[in-house]
């Protein structure tokens, strides 16, 4: 069939719209393909951890552009001081502005090699190295997702990293050759770039524990290379800028924990970082509904802040009440803990205590609390009468509302009873004979009194084998076994 002149051009007219519609479809992008398509061989250098004062910045990235290889700077702004960046690399600024697109919905238009290096201030580029790390990634693609090299003479310290999302906790170790998980030391890491911009915080700092932390999430391993990148000889910092690095490297660390949900990290050496609640910030957690904290839902248990400060709150309340004669026990909860653990619930967010409500005149933070006054005590822990009724509650301090329940029993014909009942199916009378005599009881780290018959105690409270078979606290909202 003979195509007349008009016709061809009509045909190549719907063509042409049909192409300008796709990439509409597609979104902004360099011709001709809509958008450059990612993979293209080689090692992009990303220079992400420097400061904007005393740097090297400028020798880092002359260094590594000279190779030569795409280098991209990536800070939350451009760098101020202005910094003289060698023709051709490009600054990546990371704080979102209402008069541009997202920073990296399209990181390929900024990385748009196989392979990129995440490479610290101070480095300097050895010829062929980042290739040779690239080939390490590849030859056994399943082993490792990540490649450590190290900047400087030390070598790095291979390290395991074991994760415990439900205990919010992150526990290093000494690593074996071949399983690191995270190094220590300074590194220059190298994995494919598809990799990095799926993770959930690509590019947070400090970028080393941000991509070993997302990295141990999804089980990637690491590998280490011998070979070392030279480190640039640097004058001393100033003590101000050593000041000025500290400060800001810890608000940073504490802002990359809150992000990927970790609140407690355990060294190599036995050491402990807490990033959590302290005696001057509010708890972890929100009002509790239906005896089901927002941790339970998320499949999380409680913060090991805030198991901390439960604990240091129920000893200083037992020493307290001791001190004064007051006749208490572990309740609840707390006893079923004890009974269990020899702690707290690793779920629970508060601590129960019985006590004799005769004896509350001789504590004389309870009797200013009875009185209806909030008094805080030496030690800055807040006494108050609760307002859900007649009992009293002891918080870690008035910031941070972690506390102990004080629930004043009376005897009446031999049977422990009490004015307030919350509707708990373990909030029940129970004959005194339990309390005479009390016994001690190892409890979160000290020992605390409790009912002499602690087994008949809890069955009598929460049912038959309530000791060895553990669940939520209501199980109608959240099971264990959901977990």
């Amino acid at each position: 069939m003979r195509v007349t002149p008009c016709q061809a051009a009509l045909a190549g007219a719907i063509g042409l719209n049909l192409l300008l519609l796709y990439c509409a479809w597609r979104g902004p992008s360099p011709p001709p393909s809509c958008r450059p398509h990612r993979g293209v061989p080689g090692v992009t250098v990303l220079l992400r951890d420097f400061e904007d004062f005393e740097n090297d910045l400028a020798g880092t990235a002359r260094s590594f552009a000279s190779l030569p290889v795409p280098v991209v700077v990536a800070a939350e702004t451009a760098p101020y001081p202005p910094v003289p960046l060698p023709a051709g690399v490009e600054v990546l600024p990371l704080r979102p502005a209402a008069d541009r697109p997202p920073p990296l919905a399209h990181p390929e238009l900024h990385v748009r090699t196989r392979h990129v290096a995440l490479v610290p201030d101070g480095a300097r580029a050895v010829p062929g190295l980042l290739e040779r790390m690239r080939d390490a990634l590849e030859e056994n693609p399943g082993a490792a997702r990540l490649v450590a090299a190290p900047v400087g003479s030390a070598p790095l310290r291979c390290l395991e990293l074991r994760l415990e999302p439900r205990a919010w906790t992150a526990r290093y170790g000494p690593g074996a050759p071949g399983v690191c998980r995270a190094v220590e030391g300074t590194a220059v890491l190298l994995l494919r770039t598809r990799d990095l911009f799926a993770l959930p915080f690509p590019l947070a700092r400090p970028v080393p524990t941000a991509l070993f932390v997302q990295a141990a999430f999804r089980n990637w391993g690491l590998r280490v290379m011998p070979a070392a990148f030279p480190a640039a000889r640097r004058s001393p910092v100033s003590p101000h800028g050593r000041w000025k690095s500290e400060n800001l490297a810890e608000t940073r660390r504490r802002r990359l924990m809150r992000d990927l949900g970790i609140k407690r990290e355990v060294l190599a050496d036995g050491r402990e970082r807490w990033y959590g609640c302290g005696k001057e910030t509010a708890r972890c957690f929100g009002t509790v509904h239906a005896r089901t904290p927002q941790y339970l839902l998320a499949g999380r248990w409680t913060p090991p802040c805030c198991l901390r400060a439960l604990r240091e709150t129920a000893r200083h309340v037992t020493g307290v009440l001791e001190a004064a004669g007051v006749r208490y026990w572990l309740e609840g909860g707390s006893l079923l803990g004890a009974a269990r653990l020899g702690d707290i619930i690793p779920w629970d967010y508060d601590v129960d205590l019985g006590i004799y409500r005769e004896d509350v005149g001789k504590c004389r933070w309870l009797a200013a609390a009875a009185a209806g006054e909030p008094v805080e005590d030496a030690e800055g822990f807040l006494w108050e009468k609760a307002a859900e009724g007649d009992f009293y509650r002891v918080h870690y301090s008035r910031s941070n509302r972690l506390h102990v329940d004080l629930w004043p029993f009376y005897p009446r014909g031999g049977v422990m009873t009490k004015d307030t009942w919350l509707g708990h199916p373990q909030d029940v009378e129970f004959p005194e004979s339990f309390l005479r005599p009390r016994v001690p009881m190892a409890f979160a780290g000290f020992t605390a009194m409790a009912p002499n018959n602690a087994r008949a105690f809890l069955e009598l409270k929460f049912g038959a084998g309530a000791i060895e078979n553990p669940e939520y606290p209501n199980p109608a909202v959240r099971r264990l076994g959901q977990d």
